[in-house]
């Protein structure tokens, strides 16, 4: 058979003489999963913060129309700059998506976007592949996940992992909660922007792989920045507990990736003044959300509590906008 009657011409408004894949998910050489939606989408993106925007920007390098909105215009002056289309409103960038992505803070901005008058669910088309990467509570995810359903859409939630850092380098890890058919059709997309697309099970499931992932991050390095300010104390430079730890048991992300002292991990942000990779405030926000959903499930999380109560003190220390690494300084009693 000529490989050429498995595909049709795009009827979309996507470059001329582009083709779609059409043929069955299981015949060889094919393309990957989702080819449809992966290949010369147009993507109607909303909430271009210190995450979105990169994310876009890859999202453009794949070869996608991306339509952008937020509430910043020099944001999203930032996404026309690299090739993007600005967008005045929620209606106007979901009008004629394909796909319509979300970055936003919490899970009320969530609920509005989607939800209200002139949101998404009102204005995007049915057909529309619905993907929400922001890191909010379970319970939101899912209600706005079934409200889609019940309206026709298709929709993930796919936060992520890998800070600022991957989000420019297009290296994050998606946590991907929903169908195993919306999973299908996100998975290309997602990996435009990251290294790692994982599906955790049905919705909200992305998002509780996120909080205990974080829950476990926070105390990690909550550990590493205890033990340095001990070796410190106890006269053991931080340099050689790291070479020894670090090929013990001892080793970890946060001491072998990200370490909190200056010198041993030179991409670390201890070595440029805690200049956020992930922000301190980012870190709390995780873990007060990882907190009041043990709350809701009764799970027994003392040592998640504990640091959501010291990452709570050292925000409130004036350190918000640090790097959450920078905890060390309240260890060694260093702290703004």
């Amino acid at each position: 058979m000529c490989l050429r009657t498995r595909w049709r011409r795009c009827s979309r408004r996507c470059r001329r003489g582009s083709w779609l894949w059409t043929g069955r998910a299981s015949e060889p050489g094919r393309p990957r999963r989702g080819w449809k939606e992966a290949h010369m989408a147009t993507i109607g993106f909303i909430g271009l913060g210190h995450m979105g925007l990169p994310m876009a920007r890859n999202l453009l390098k794949a070869g996608h129309v991306v339509q952008g909105f937020d509430l910043s215009t020099a944001a999203v002056n930032a996404l026309a700059t690299a090739g993007g289309v600005p967008a005045g409103s929620i209606a106007k960038v979901v009008a004629d998506a394909d796909i319509v992505v979300t970055m936003l803070p919490e899970g009320r901005h969530v609920r509005t976007v989607y939800l209200d008058q002139g949101g998404v669910f009102l204005s995007a088309p049915t057909s529309a592949l619905l993907v929400d990467c922001s890191t909010i509570d379970v319970e939101t995810a899912r209600t706005v996940n079934a409200a889609a359903a019940a309206r026709g859409f298709t929709m993930v939630d796919a936060p992520v992992s890998g800070g600022v850092a991957g989000a420019e380098a297009g290296t994050l890890t998606f946590m991907v909660g929903g169908t195993e058919a919306a999973f299908a059709r996100a998975e290309p997309i997602l990996a435009a922007m990251g290294k790692a697309v994982i599906h955790a099970g049905p919705a909200g499931n992305g998002q509780a792989a996120k909080i205990c992932n974080n829950m476990m991050l926070g105390i990690q390095m909550i550990s590493v920045c205890e033990a340095m300010a001990l070796a410190m104390k106890l006269g053991l430079a931080p340099e050689k507990l790291f070479e020894i730890s670090s090929r013990s048991s001892g080793q970890c992300w946060s001491l072998t990736s990200y370490c909190p002292v200056p010198g041993p991990v030179p991409t670390s942000p201890a070595n440029r003044g805690y200049e956020p990779g992930f922000a301190t405030a980012m870190m709390l926000k995780d873990l007060r959300l990882a907190q009041a959903a043990a709350q809701g499930v009764a799970a027994s999380t003392p040592l998640g509590a504990e640091a959501y109560q010291l990452y709570n003190l050292f925000a409130a220390s004036g350190n918000e906008g640090l790097d959450f690494s920078a905890i060390i300084k309240m260890m060694i009693g260093s702290a703004a």
